[in-house]
């Protein structure tokens, strides 16, 4: 497996050999200094180019990166809009372990880019083109305190997806249901614990992708029962875990309202999982739900 010098000493050296290219940046893990290091952890570059179009037409020159064991093309997936004249990029697993999610970027679209997302390091600006670049950070991925609006929806939402979960699970539509708890519900649940690790770090926190890094800022029960929220195809182990996963949301919500002052809808939250307990109890040739 190549080395991480190895990579970027390939990456630059593209750079400066190639006059179409202006400037190598990059974003993604390898520069968020939150993020752990490990062997996994994809290189993502972006090389500010003078056009995109040469590099489309001959997809060839991508082969000095290495032996490839599988690619993808992003912007050849007509489900997703694209702007191939601005951005074209190539997904890149190689044989020796590295992946590399490599883009073409017109300057205009890099410094657009580089607003949005703050958090990147410049490798190499042969041109002096990003000089105008925003100054790198990682404030963005902080977790932010909330209005009460915003925690009145995510408690909302949450209970009322859970009739949809209470249902697929009845049914014994476990793919359904699966995606309903983990696509609709699951969500409100980890920005309500992004929200109370957040009160306890004073908002200086980052929850990471799918609240991967809130081990580091909730107490070790509070992680421990989010685990247990996440079940496999069993139904009763599908019913168990949704169950926990209302009563560590309905007390973590009470618990943020306290520390925000916000109001919270005790009632509705009461009412949608005494429903959910009762469908549960529902037997399987019911005739009436209530």
């Amino acid at each position: 497996m190549r080395t991480e010098q190895e990579m970027y000493t390939m990456i630059i050296d593209t750079a400066k050999a190639d006059g179409r290219i202006l400037a190598v940046y990059m974003n993604g893990s390898r520069v968020n200094p939150e993020a752990e290091r490990d062997i996994f952890q994809d290189y993502d570059i972006a090389f500010v180019v003078k056009e995109t179009e040469s590099f489309r037409k001959d997809r060839t020159w991508i082969d000095r990166f290495g032996d490839r064991l599988y690619m993808q093309y992003p912007e050849e997936n007509d489900e997703f809009p694209s702007d191939v004249e601005n951005c074209y990029g190539w997904l890149m697993q190689f044989a020796d372990g590295n992946r590399l999610d490599l883009h073409v970027q017109t300057l205009s679209y890099s410094l657009q880019m580089m607003e949005e997302d703050r958090m990147f390091r410049i490798l190499y600006d042969k041109a002096g083109c990003l000089a105008e670049a925003p100054e790198p950070t990682a404030e963005q991925y902080r977790v932010k305190r909330p209005e009460e609006s915003q925690f009145l929806f995510v408690c909302n939402e949450f209970w009322w997806c859970l009739n949809n979960a209470a249902k697929g699970l009845w049914r014994k539509e476990v793919p359904y249901a699966q995606d309903i708890v983990n696509l609709h519900v699951r969500p409100q649940l980890i920005t309500l614990l992004s929200w109370k690790a957040g009160i306890q770090t004073n908002f200086t926190c980052s929850a990471g992708k799918s609240g991967k890094y809130l081990n580091r800022s909730l107490s070790q029960e509070d992680w421990d029962r989010l685990i247990r929220t996440y079940a496999g195809g069993r139904l009763d182990e599908m019913w168990e875990a949704a169950d926990a996963m209302c009563v560590l949301f309905h007390e973590t919500a009470l618990a943020v309202a306290e520390q925000l002052g916000f109001r919270y809808d005790v009632k509705e939250a009461e009412a949608s999982l005494g429903f959910f307990r009762h469908v549960k109890g529902l037997p399987e040739d019911a005739k009436e739900v209530l």
